[in-house]
This record gives C-alpha cells, structure tokens and sequence, in this order.
C-alpha cells in the first residue's frame, strides 16, 4: 500500500479514506486480510495508536472486523464496496457544484459543461486514432 498525508486532516482519519478507497476500487474486498496494525504503521510511517484508531473506527463503521487469532480482515460484505464507491462519487459531485456555485454556475450549467468536457474529450480521442 502507498500512503500520502497532507496536513489538512488528521493522519487517522486520512488512513480511514485511504482504506475506504481501496475497498471502494477493489484494491481491497471482501474478506482480504489486512497486515498486522505494527506492519501497517512501518509502512506508512505513523505511530502503531494512530494506525490502530484508525482500524478501530473503520471496525466500528462495520467495514473491517477482527477475528480474534487471525487478525484483522475487510467484512464479508460485497455490497461494501458498492456503498463506499457511492458514497465517494456523491462527496466528489457535491463538492464540484459547490466549487461552481462560487463560480455563479447553477447545475444546469455543469450540466452543459460535463457534456462539452465528454464531447471535447470524444473529439481529442479520435484525433489521436487518426
């Protein structure tokens, strides 16, 4: 795993997302182990607390679970993956409308602007075939 922190939120709560992600793409499913709370630490160079808060919490919110000689494993819940992708997708929208309301554009705009995006993109693509 490749982990990258900024400083705009705590280092736990960037781990949840980096998980969140990987479950969310695949990189992680349904009933993968994870590696040992110390291992995942060195690997991403935090503190073994930091890294168990953030297992804990995602334990809590039911997308991992531990079994209690084997470790920790991603929940046998397929649907999970599903959810986060989502949950993911919708926090993408609403923050990309907000940033065009401050630009004074409503969704119908976004809207015509997507669809110029995908013609614009169709029209790139095709040259390079060419």
């Amino acid at each position: 795993m490749e982990w990258r922190f900024s400083n705009e939120a705590p280092i736990y709560q960037q781990i949840m997302e980096q998980i969140k992600a990987m479950i969310a793409t695949g990189v992680l499913t349904s009933g993968d182990k994870l590696p040992s709370v110390r291992e995942l630490a060195v690997e991403a160079g935090v503190n073994p607390n930091t890294m168990q808060k953030a297992l804990s919490e995602l334990e809590r919110e039911g997308l991992l679970c531990s079994k209690r000689t084997s470790g920790r494993f991603v929940t046998d819940n397929p649907k999970n993956a599903d959810i986060l992708q989502e949950a993911m997708v919708m926090e993408c929208v609403k923050t990309f409308i907000e940033n065009m309301a401050k630009l004074g554009y409503t969704i119908s705009d976004c809207i015509k602007i997507i669809e110029k995006y995908e013609k614009d993109a169709l029209t790139v693509t095709k040259d390079r075939e060419s």
